[in-house]
């Protein structure tokens, strides 16, 4: 018996010890009747001295502990009660016991484990940090970026600020210079002495280059936006070139320059491409060869780089005999407001623009330019420009152009409330032939319009009372007037361009106002509707053409095959999406409705359906968007279904014609 009970004993020890957390036993008073190693190191007394002392007293919170063993008591058990062993490092411990009992079921004592969660704790501590440390980085990234936010504010609206100064700067200043060269050249086709002509043909000078400094400014401030524009039309390459160098002739007179043309007979005789962008960039060059070059010769070369397919990549080259750049300054001169020496302006005048503009020009473009120079023996630039082959016919546009006798009584009305621009355009239509009456502002423009007919209106934009935006905007929904407007303005930068065209403007014309332009495009906007328009108002919807397959012959080079093949597409695309705008409209699904008038819009110009049109599915796309302006787009959706189902008539009997004589061959 003895020896089972040394045996039972050995085994009580062996399991206390076992357990590496701090154990004691204690008795039903709370006395502690046995520790293992753990907790007598943690504590640092003797066995003996810990046997019959108070458990409680071993934490630093007594009272806690006394609780936690009567709980031990009372339910059998406590779990993970936390308190702390009370020694120098102070450990977090979870308080956890057991009753055991006698063979009787008596309650002897209970067992206490003191469960070491230090490094637990100092895990969840770093954890709790770097919680912080993350949401606090967070918030620091957060801030960064409304930062971020309010500094490309603060750009763009410095930019916003920027284009505006510019177009008020360029209104201020173009207003005026309208006057002074329109004036100029009028004054110039009157009989004159030889002085007079020579003071002004020097105030001309003197304003054309005043204007060509401000050109320079807005156009390369349209450049740095993103705004600038380029076109693709038809001209004659060689054409242009020889015409530019004809401009210098007279400038390199008194001097030792011979201009010299190199042009490369492979380059077609038309090609797509922005003829007066092109223009703006070999001036620029030519104009600096003349300037920095007392004697020898400038060339201008246009050589035929590569050909592929329908597209042509042609290197222009502008070489002179002139002054030269040092190396150091070559990186320089195509900055803004740069130029090769500080003494080039006080010598040479200009403002460091030029260069500048040509670089950005060339580069919007998708070409390159690249320049060598060695002192006081020339430079030469080089730059590269991808055009498109084409077959279509070049219009000049520095030729009049001809009107039918019976069409010459051409009513303008002229909406100016500068009295010497009224003056000019006086001047300029008598001139022309034309009758003209001259409205002050915009509420004046409609008054006459409601009381006479005109056949086109002359739209200046900066006016008091009503200025041209809203003029034009009351007589395109109010009055429903299809009457051709031409904006007149002094802002070449795009902000007002996009405001003329989405009010309803037709075109444009940049003060100082160039005669021949003005004439062209007068003529050009006015007999467009006649040769559609018939005199018999009530026979108009049968008479009239709602087509024009000019486009499509030329994609197809008039192959009657694909041209079938397009207007039976057009035939099969355009119902079923005008059948869902409709539907899409009068369930208010403006994404749908804003997607289906997108999807109209390439086809208008595909099949010759007249641009206002297209410009009226943009519009009801804008307004699906911003799910306004319901009642217009129901009344646009209703045009665009009418227009389209005449031009379907009118395609469908091209299709049977083309078919037919398709199978007479």
């Amino acid at each position: 018996m003895t020896a089972l009970k040394t045996h039972n004993s050995q085994y009580t020890r062996s399991l206390i010890e076992a357990c590496l957390d701090p154990l004691m036993t204690i008795n039903t008073d709370g006395e502690i009747t046995d520790v293992n190693k753990a907790f007598i190191q943690v504590s640092g007394i003797s066995r003996e001295n810990l046997i019959g002392t108070d458990c409680s007293s071993y934490f630093t919170d007594p009272q806690k502990a006394n609780e936690g063993y009567k709980s031990i008591f009372k339910n059998g058990f406590v779990t993970d009660l936390p308190l702390n062993i009370r020694d120098n490092k102070l450990p977090d411990v979870l308080f956890n016991g057991s009753v055991y009992k006698d063979e009787g079921n008596n309650v002897l004592g209970a067992v206490i484990v003191a469960r070491d969660i230090s490094a637990q704790k100092k895990i969840e501590t770093e954890l709790i940090e770097a919680r912080v440390f993350a949401e606090l980085a967070t918030s620091m990234a957060e801030m960064a970026k409304i930062n971020a936010e309010k500094a490309a504010l603060i750009a763009e609206n410095a930019v916003k600020a920027k284009q505006q100064f510019l177009s008020n700067m360029s209104h201020e200043i173009r207003t005026p210079m309208n006057a002074i060269i329109g004036f100029t050249k009028v004054i110039l086709k009157t009989e004159l002495s030889a002085k007079q002509r020579e003071y002004l043909t020097a105030i001309k000078v003197s304003g054309d280059a005043l204007i060509v400094l401000i050109n320079d400014i807005l156009d390369l401030a349209k450049v740095e936006a993103g705004k600038m524009s380029f076109e693709q039309s038809p001209f004659r390459l060689a054409y242009s070139i020889t015409a530019l160098l004809n401009l210098f002739k007279i400038k390199i007179q008194g001097k030792e320059l011979e201009l010299v043309m190199d042009y490369d007979s492979r380059i077609p005789d038309v090609i797509l491409g922005d003829p007066s962008r092109l223009h703006q960039i070999l001036m620029n060059l030519v104009s600096n060869a003349v300037k920095f070059t007392p004697k020898g010769e400038i060339t201008i070369s246009a050589q035929l780089l590569k050909e592929e397919g329908g597209k042509i990549t042609i290197e222009f080259t502008v070489s002179d005999m002139g002054i030269g750049i040092a190396d150091d300054k070559i990186g320089l001169i195509f900055n803004n407001f740069q130029q090769a020496a500080h003494s080039t302006s006080r010598l040479y005048g200009g403002t460091g623009l030029g260069l500048a503009i040509v670089k950005q020009l060339v580069e919007a473009q998708g070409g390159n330019i690249s320049v060598k120079s060695k002192l006081e023996e020339g430079t030469t630039f080089k730059f590269t420009l991808d055009f498109e082959k084409t077959n279509e016919e070049v219009k000049s546009d520095f030729e009049y152009l001809e009107l039918d006798d019976d069409m010459k009584n051409i009513k303008v009305l002229v909406v100016e409330d500068i009295p010497l621009n009224q003056l000019l355009m006086k001047t300029l239509l008598d001139d022309f032939g034309f009758d003209r009456d001259i409205a002050s502002n915009g509420k004046i423009a409609i008054e006459r319009l409601q009381a006479k007919s005109y056949d086109i209106v002359l739209m200046d934009l900066q006016m008091p009372e009503m200025n041209g935006f809203e003029a034009t905007s009351y007589i395109r929904n109010v009055l429903n007037s299809k009457i051709p407007i031409i904006a007149l303005t002094a802002d070449v930068t795009t902000a007002d361009l996009e405001k003329c065209k989405a009010v309803g403007m037709n075109d444009y014309i940049a003060k100082p106002v160039d005669e021949k332009i003005l004439y062209n495009k007068i003529v050009g906007l006015v007999t467009k509707p006649k040769l559609v328009k018939s005199r018999d108002m009530n026979d108009e919807k049968e008479n009239e053409s709602h087509i024009n397959l000019a486009y499509i012959n030329r994609c197809t080079r008039s192959n009657p095959d694909l041209i079938m093949e397009m207007i039976s597409l057009y035939l099969e695309q355009t119902p079923p999406l005008i059948k869902l705008m409709k539907t899409s409209l009068h369930q208010r699904d403006w994404s749908t409705l804003s997607s289906a008038a997108h999807k109209m819009i390439p086809s208008f110009s595909i099949v010759g359906i007249h641009s206002d049109f297209e410009d009226m599915a943009r519009k009801i796309q804008e307004y699906a968007n911003s799910q306004e302006q319901e009642e217009k787009i129901s009344e646009m959706v209703l045009q665009i279904e009418n227009v389209c189902e005449k031009a379907s008539i009118e395609l469908k009997k091209e299709l049977n014609t083309l078919k037919k004589m398709k199978d007479g061959k």
